[in-house]
């Protein structure tokens, strides 16, 4: 089981409120989403701007990282702001990954650079972070991208498009699983990306009968907001 942004199902998503809820309990990993800001910083958050988890609506590639950090975001139920809810960086987000003994799944967004990817890359590098982080991105070009820094990487293809034989030979070429939007599986799938060596992920599952049925037929993860 992967925490989708954190445990999101319980706290506001992509912050360490979140990450520490799924950091106490038996998740396998913890998956969040990276943006680069104005001035370089990498932080943590889905959109690629703060309006629909803040009171304020600021694009994050376009503002700095003290401006975005200021930002109060709001709590997970109430929608009123939480003062101990603020944008995380990659930093803070790693180090509690490291402090609960979880796997980083780590979402590369569209709007990241070739050099904001080798940033990221070279960052967990000299942490010697590596072989706790699975890479995912819809964008296929920046699995390339980590790829030219970190060959061996685990790293896997997001869609919510259809699961064909086509995209798994591509896959299987390049080396890369897939994390795919639950309803696009079945068994005759997992098991058609299974034979050609290629780990299945899926999201967002929420629903327990889906998830006994998709480990019955031997899926590799489940990416979720509360279902563990």
């Amino acid at each position: 089981m992967i925490a989708h942004r954190g445990l999101s199902g319980l706290e506001t998503e992509n912050t360490c409120a979140a990450f520490v809820a799924a950091g106490n309990r038996s998740y396998y990993g913890i998956e969040c989403d990276l943006h680069e800001t104005a001035d370089g910083k990498i932080v943590v958050i889905h959109d690629y701007e703060t309006g629909r988890v803040a009171d304020v609506n600021l694009p994050i590639e376009e503002t700095k990282f003290d401006i975005l950090r200021a930002v109060v975001l709001n709590d997970r139920f109430s929608q009123k702001k939480r003062f101990d809810l603020r944008i995380p960086t990659l930093e803070e987000y790693i180090k509690i990954c490291e402090h609960y003994d979880k796997k980083a799944i780590i979402e590369l967004k569209g709007k990241l650079t070739k050099n904001s990817v080798y940033k990221i890359c070279d960052y967990l590098k000299a942490e010697g972070h590596l072989d706790r982080v699975v890479f995912i991105s819809f964008d296929m070009n920046l699995l390339l991208y980590m790829r030219e820094k970190l060959p061996e990487q685990p790293a896997q293809f997001l869609t919510s498009g259809e699961l064909t034989d086509e995209l798994i030979q591509k896959l299987k070429e390049l080396k890369l699983d897939i994390d795919i939007y639950y309803v696009r599986l079945n068994k005759e799938r997992i098991d058609a990306c299974h034979a050609a060596g290629i780990k299945v992920n899926c999201w967002t599952l929420d629903r327990p009968e889906v998830a006994e049925e998709f480990i019955s037929y031997g899926i590799d993860f489940i990416t979720t907001n509360i279902l563990e």
